[in-house]
C-alpha cells in the first residue's frame, strides 16, 4: 500500500467537506458569486457568499476538482465565516495550505482556486452594491527580482494571450537579466492554465 501524502486535516476536509452547496445555486440565495477555473482541465470552483455589514456571514461552494481542491476550499469556507471582506480579500493560497498542514508540491495550484473564487465573489458583491473595489489590495509576489515582475503581471499577460516563456519575455522582459525565475514562472503558467485554460 502506498503512503498517504496528505495531512490528517486534508483527509478530514476531503472526506467530510464543510459548507458544500448540495443543490443548485437557486436553492441558496447569495450576495456575492464567484466562479473560476477551467472545466476542461477538471478544475472549477464556485463560491457563494452571504454578507452583512461588510462581513461574510455564510458561504457555500462547489468544485470539480481533486482532493486538494476540495479540502482547501472546505477549510477556506470555515476560516472566512465572520471575516471582514477586506481581510478575506487578501487571503493567500499559502494561508490555506498552512491551515491544512501542507500539500504535496504538485498540488499547491489546487489551493489557488478557492482564494481566486473568493475574490471574484467579493468583487461581484461590491460591484452589485456600488461599493469601492478592493482590486489591487491582494498581495503580489515578485517572481523576477531583477526586473520586479510579479505574479499579477504574469496573470495579466496570460489573460492577454501569452502562453509561453517567450511570450512572457516579449511582454514583461521577465528573465532577460539572469533567467533564475524561469522555473517559478513556468509553475505559475501551469496554475493559470488550470484557472483560465481554453
Amino acid at each position: 500500500m502506498t503512503e498517504w501524502l496528505y495531512s490528517d486535516v486534508v483527509k478530514d476536509h476531503f472526506m467530510n467537506p464543510k459548507n458544500v452547496l448540495e443543490d443548485d445555486e437557486s436553492s441558496w440565495p447569495c450576495d456575492g458569486r464567484g466562479i473560476v477555473g477551467n472545466i476542461k482541465c477538471g478544475d472549477q470552483m464556485l463560491i457563494l457568499l452571504r454578507i452583512k455589514d461588510d462581513v461574510i456571514t455564510d458561504v457555500r461552494w462547489k468544485t470539480y476538482g481533486c482532493a486538494s481542491a476540495i479540502a482547501s476550499t472546505s477549510i477556506l469556507s470555515e476560516a472566512i465565516k465572520g471575516m471582514p471582506l477586506k481581510e478575506a480579500y487578501i487571503l493567500k493560497p499559502q494561508d490555506i495550505v498552512a491551515k491544512l498542514g501542507g500539500l504535496p508540491a504538485n498540488k499547491i495550484h489546487c489551493s489557488v482556486l478557492g482564494d481566486k473564487a473568493l475574490r471574484a465573489a467579493i468583487d461581484d458583491y461590491l460591484e452589485k452594491n456600488g461599493l469601492p473595489s478592493l482590486k489591487g489590495k491582494e498581495e503580489v509576489t515578485v517572481i523576477c527580482t531583477c526586473l520586479n515582475v510579479t505574479d499579477r503581471d504574469i496573470e495579466d499577460a496570460y489573460k492577454a494571450g501569452d502562453r509561453t516563456w517567450e511570450d512572457l519575455q516579449a511582454r514583461t522582459k521577465i528573465g532577460t537579466a539572469c533567467g533564475g525565475c524561469r522555473e517559478k514562472t513556468m509553475e505559475l503558467l501551469h496554475e493559470l492554465e488550470h484557472l483560465y485554460g481554453e
